[in-house]
């Protein structure tokens, strides 16, 4: 992928999960969180696979769902 879409896709990543502290409905810092995280996993495999990036954010997603899920 285009380097320069790569780095757009890390930084809209960084705006959510900083958007995310600024929230105060637990539900919605959830869903936002979850969008940054899963942005920094897409920046992770395009970025060759930076495996210190990609495994927490894939595991902060999870967590982020489960707790939407069982919240509703």
């Amino acid at each position: 992928m285009d380097p320069v879409i790569t780095n757009y896709i890390g930084y809209a990543a960084s705006f959510f999960i900083v958007l995310s502290f600024a929230l105060k409905d637990i539900r919605k810092i959830r869903i936002i969180n979850f969008i940054g995280c899963a942005l920094f996993v897409i920046y992770g495999i395009f970025s060759n696979y930076l495996w210190p990036i990609i495994i927490p954010n894939g595991i902060l997603c999870f967590i982020q769902v489960y707790h939407l899920i069982k919240k509703t």
